[in-house]
């Protein structure tokens, strides 16, 4: 029989079953003629350079843009950076770009790039900047309460008197989204939809109508996804999660594991979350870098499935600390991105993370054959493989098996073949019985890029 392992089960210390995704395996919807969809190694990231940590980035003019610590840089196709100039600490940083400038919001200060020269903002009357953007010609900034436009005719001019605000909820603004034209203003317990008017005052007007009921726990936990934008939030007095906005509303997609997750973080922890969007090769995902892990939501696949498909991304060979690669930028054909030490590109030839290999989880729904139980003759794992590297020790896999979801039998290791061996069968024999229903779980070193298209047991029933 086939056993599906696009995700699996496990149980909670309560009684209460939960679904376990995938680490660092990337659900693939194919109809491979072995199965309806697999498991992919995830996309590695190629270390180029070490670097101070990297803070954002962009693409401006043609031209690849980062903040490595302090400074303000170019990045060549060959990784070779140059520095423009001083921009201070922080942390990530945003970027908006208008007709002749870019601008950089790096802590709570605000500069400009025009003609090769990086200037600070210094007008008082801007105040910290906490988010920023540009939309019809005024660059737009925060300082969390109201609501700031730079002046038409010179960028490095505020006046007071054209402050904006968001007030339908006495809560922070703690982010600032231009999109199709509007500008959303995302508080912590509400988002406000803004559109330019041209009045003498403050030149945008609030559309009423279009207000979310939901608010946004930090200013880089939100990420323009397909052709609408996504965020972790809520609304007052409510748990938070990951929702995709719609008009007037917003339509929750995080599964409850993911809640769980997001629930057990401080204040100051849900503040730090980031949001990235990707569009790779027809691949869209949604990454939601949390302080443990990253949680991914694959559009893509979802629609092929049609049901919701989330996997995981993690660092260490435990797979238990959190994703490295961050600020995913496209230049000159390949996905930049930087880490707290390094920049690189994304490559799925390789499964390491700036040169260090993550570990892999996946498991399986429980098995159940009507109460009756059942003897597990063989499990075997069809693996595409074969690309581990000449003289390395060949690769590894776990099995571990068990029958109450939460407490595992010892680990059983298979082979995986070596580097050429494309026709090695992966399989674990005499498994043991279940009286009742058991659950599998595997692992391993995701050393070279590998796909399990699927998972074949032989079983007994037992009458």
């Amino acid at each position: 029989m086939q056993i599906q392992i696009i995700n699996g089960i496990y149980r909670k210390p309560v009684p209460d079953l939960a679904t376990a995704y995938p680490v660092n395996l990337m659900p693939v919807a194919e109809d491979s003629g072995v199965s309806k969809g697999y498991l992919r190694s995830a996309r590695g990231v190629r270390k180029i350079a070490d670097t101070e940590q990297d803070r954002g980035g962009y693409v401006w003019n043609g031209t690849h843009y980062r903040v490595l610590g302090s400074n303000l840089v170019t990045v060549a196709e060959n990784g070779s950076t140059s520095i423009v100039g001083s921009v201070g600490s922080g942390g990530t940083v945003r970027f908006a770009q208008s007709f002749d400038r870019l601008a950089i919001n790096s802590g709570t200060r605000l500069y400009y790039l025009k003609d090769g020269t990086l200037s600070q903002v210094t007008d008082p009357d801007l105040g910290p900047v906490y988010s920023l953007i540009w939309i019809d010609g005024y660059f737009m900034t925060t300082d969390g309460t109201s609501l700031v436009v730079t002046e038409l005719n010179n960028p490095t001019s505020v006046d007071p008197l054209k402050y904006g605000s968001s007030e339908a909820d006495p809560d922070p603004v703690v982010g600032l989204l231009s999109l199709r034209g509007e500008v959303y203003a995302l508080n912590r317990n509400t988002i406000e939809v803004f559109n330019n008017t041209g009045s003498t005052g403050f030149p945008f007007a609030r559309q009423r109508g279009a207000q979310i009921p939901k608010g946004c726990v930090g200013p880089h936990a939100f990420a323009p996804f397909i052709e609408t934008f996504a965020f972790v939030g809520s609304g007052r007095n409510e748990q938070p999660g990951v929702f995709l906005a719609g008009a007037g509303q917003a339509i929750q997609i995080s599964p409850k594991e993911l809640d769980g997750e997001l629930a057990a973080l401080s204040e100051l922890e849900l503040a730090s979350i980031e949001l990235e969007s990707l569009n790779d090769n027809g691949i869209r995902e949604l990454l939601i870098h949390l302080p443990n892990r990253t949680w991914v939501y694959s559009w893509t696949a979802s629609q092929k499935f049609d049901t919701p498909v989330w996997y995981c991304l993690a660092g260490g060979a435990e797979a238990d600390e959190a994703y490295p690669a961050r600020h995913h930028v496209f230049s000159g054909g390949k996905w930049w991105c930087g880490s707290d030490s390094a920049i690189g590109y994304v490559d799925d030839t390789i499964t390491s993370q700036f040169g260090e290999s993550p570990g892999y989880v996946f498991m399986t729904p429980m098995l159940y054959n009507a109460g009756k139980g059942a003897l597990v003759h063989e499990l075997e794992l069809v693996t595409i493989g074969g690309t581990s590297s000449v003289g390395e020790e060949v690769p590894t896999i776990f099995c571990a098996a068990s029958d109450d979801g939460i407490t595992f039998s010892e680990e059983r290791a298979a082979s995986l073949g070596g580097s050429g061996d494309r026709r090695h069968r992966t399989a674990w024999r005499r498994m043991g019985r279940f009286r009742n229903w058991r659950v599998y779980r595997f692992r391993g070193i995701a050393d070279a890029p590998r796909a399990f298209p699927r998972l074949e047991a032989q079983l007994e029933g037992l009458s």
